[in-house]
């Protein structure tokens, strides 16, 4: 496909997928990928999960005023063997100039290769016996098993075709201490990780089974310049590591390289993603989950790819903590609180459990169920996941409370001041998001001595 370009800038593809016969779920089936080259450059791979219309962005990189070429190949080396066909619908080409608003953001995305074996026979060690911490950033921590390994795609140079594949990107920009210096962050949503926390407890912790890191990180100056020396990774085990990689052009190039979604420079990976991360999402505004809110399908791959890897089991107990039932049991919710005292550690620390009363039921239902170390620590606004009989919806609720729980070590005071329910919601059939039932101030404080209060609370009666 010839296209043109008005002036030099960042290119940006947008595309619609489809892929008959395709489900994430399906093992054999679970998608076809694409590769896109750009004036015969291998450009990225797009990994195509569903039968249905999923709306994509990529990265084509920074291209000169003038003609190109966009080739689409369907990759048969890395697509499952259930698949054969893709479909490519609403191709539109946008470039991103240097005097538009996000140049910058673009310009410094880094490229990202896919997990490989070879990686993670260096890192896999460390990975499987991380351990949460209460005020982590990321997703991880404990360790869990997956069926992923049975698919013969998921051992070799291609298993981001099956698992653990990235889905979004996106930026946050924050001033530095230097005047006009900008720090800008940029983070993956990948469908899982094969390595790290379980399902129940990312459920509880954050509110989700996708996994979303930040990836890259780098200061620039007032005009746009990368400031030398000040780029790093987050590497395996979160380790936050210099990069010292290559670039193409102003873009690091980087690659998965643990089963929990850490990265390393000089990846020797064969699978390419250039995601566009043009979404700006200032983290302390709204929650990270944000990206995945606005893009529901995601939701539908998540519960795809737990349930084929044999994390859901309906009959499961009651508090396992290494089974979740069916996502769509689940609502989902982002709290917006913060601790007021002494200080969150990761040896000492207070959080919030959120619970969950049905009408004409006596049982409260909590995110954290019986384990303290499944409250949410953090102090931005925090998704979390409480599971609920199944055949639940958003009318049965009739209370949600906060607990103040003693994650880890001595309780020291502090107190929690919970501001507000951001958004609610459960996963409809069609295992996509519902829209949110609930936006709502909620302001109440959490103290040793008073621990718990009600958030919410339905109407009863009236006409």
């Amino acid at each position: 496909m010839p296209f043109r370009t008005s002036a030099d800038g960042e290119v940006l593809l947008d595309v619609t997928t489809t892929a008959p016969g395709v489900s994430w779920g399906s093992p054999n089936s679970e998608s076809a990928v694409v590769s896109f080259f750009v004036d015969n450059t291998y450009a990225s791979d797009v990994v195509i999960p569903a039968s249905f219309p999923i709306k994509r962005s990529l990265a084509l990189g920074h291209l000169a005023a003038g003609s190109h070429t966009l080739r689409a190949a369907f990759a048969a080396d890395r697509s499952p063997s259930g698949a054969t066909t893709a479909r490519l619908t609403g191709i539109t080409f946008r470039t991103v100039t240097p005097q538009d608003t996000g140049y910058q953001a673009l310009a410094h995305a880094p490229v990202l290769y896919g997990r490989t074996a070879s990686a993670l026979s260096t890192t896999s060690a460390s990975a499987a016996t991380s351990t949460s911490s209460g005020t982590g950033t990321g997703g991880s921590g404990g360790t869990s098993g997956t069926a992923a390994a049975a698919d013969p795609l998921a051992s070799g140079p291609f298993q981001n075709a099956v698992t653990d594949t990235p889905l979004l990107a996106f930026h946050s920009e924050a001033p530095t201490a230097i005047t006009g210096h900008r720090l800008l962050t940029y983070s993956t949503v990948w469908s899982n990780e094969d390595g790290g926390t379980s399902a129940p407890e990312l459920m509880a912790v954050w509110g989700r089974t996708t996994d979303i890191e930040w990836t890259y990180q780098v200061e620039i100056d007032a005009a746009g310049n990368a400031i030398p020396g000040s780029a790093v990774l987050q590497g395996p085990d979160h380790a936050t590591v210099p990069f010292t990689g290559r670039y193409e052009g102003t873009h690091a190039v980087i690659g998965t390289c643990s089963r929990n979604n850490g990265v390393c420079a000089n990846p020797d990976g064969r699978m390419r993603f250039a995601l566009s991360a043009a979404e700006n999402l200032d983290q302390g505004a709204v929650a990270r989950e944000h990206a995945m809110d606005e893009n529901p399908w995601t939701y539908w791959v998540m519960a795809q790819e737990v349930a084929r890897e044999g994390k859901v089991d309906d009959d499961k107990a009651p508090n396992s903590t290494t089974r979740i039932s069916d996502p769509r049991n689940y609502v989902y919710l982002i709290i917006r609180k913060s601790t007021v005292g002494p200080p969150n550690t990761d040896t000492s620390w207070v959080g919030v459990s959120i619970g969950v009363r049905l009408s004409g039921g006596s049982e409260t239902y909590r995110s954290a169920k019986i384990y303290p170390a499944w409250a949410i620590a953090r102090d931005v606004p925090a998704a979390t996941a409480v599971e609920l009989p199944s055949g639940t919806v958003a009318e049965d609720i009739s209370t949600i409370e906060a607990t103040r729980v003693v994650g880890a070590g001595r309780d020291r005071g502090a107190r929690i001041q919970v501001e507000s329910i951001e958004r609610a919601f459960l996963l409809g059939p069609n295992g996509q998001p519902q829209q949110s039932f609930l936006f709502t101030p909620a302001k109440a404080t959490l103290t040793p001595a008073a621990p718990t209060a009600v958030l919410f609370r339905r109407p009863t009666g009236g006409s």
